[in-house]
């Protein structure tokens, strides 16, 4: 199972989720929101990163030439997609791509199968979160969804929580932001380095 920790701002961060062992790391390219990064930070960041720790940037309907722009500029590893994109957006962007549902319920499924894309997140219909804790989407319905398409299950994680939910969804991956801060855009490491342990331990219990 592939664990990804978003909302990126600082090397420091950055060097603390990699030596807690996480597969990815989220780079949030949307201004006005309590996590963004400029492309100038989070390519001074990526160049550190060892290989296998994958770089993926977080899009919200941005022009795909600025995306393309970004992704060579930081050298991004994948494409994450949160905002109101439609299949045919997607089809000229060659790197791995991700496309984020935000998940009610069973009907915010309906439209998987029209994406081409490597992997879902699923999150909750929020916009962002500024720090307060998000309730979790209905993972019976994420489950359902991860038995047909590989998801990154998200909202509402937690150190306290995560192991019951890949245990329940038996998800591709986790992605956290806000369940692992001190505050907005900063990691709090004790919390990560728990979130790691206990997805990693309730992971490795599936047959």
């Amino acid at each position: 199972m592939r664990i990804k920790l978003c909302g990126i701002t600082s090397l420091d961060d950055a060097r603390r989720c990699v030596d807690a062992g996480v597969d990815a790391l989220g780079f949030i390219f949307v201004p006005g929101t309590p996590r963004h990064v400029t492309a100038e930070t989070a390519a001074r960041i990526i160049e550190t990163l060892p290989p296998f720790v994958t770089p993926v940037g977080v899009f919200w309907d941005h022009p795909a030439g600025q995306v393309k722009a970004i992704a060579e500029e930081c050298r991004l590893g994948a494409l994450q997609f949160h905002g109101d994109e439609a299949p045919e957006d997607l089809l000229e962007h060659r790197l791995p791509l991700i496309k984020t549902l935000k998940v009610a319920g069973a009907a915010d499924l309906a439209r998987m199968p029209e994406y081409r894309v490597a992997a879902f997140l699923l999150d909750s219909p929020a916009r962002w979160s500024e720090g307060a804790a998000r309730p979790p989407i209905p993972w019976d319905v994420a489950a359902v969804a991860a038995r047909r398409h590989p998801v990154l299950l998200s909202a509402g994680l937690t150190p306290d929580n995560v192991a019951l939910a890949v245990r329940r969804v038996r998800p591709y991956g986790v992605d956290v932001n806000s369940g692992v801060e001190a505050r907005p855009g900063r990691k709090d490491p004790a919390k990560v380095r728990r979130f790691v342990a206990e997805a990693r331990a309730a992971a490795a219990e599936q047959p």
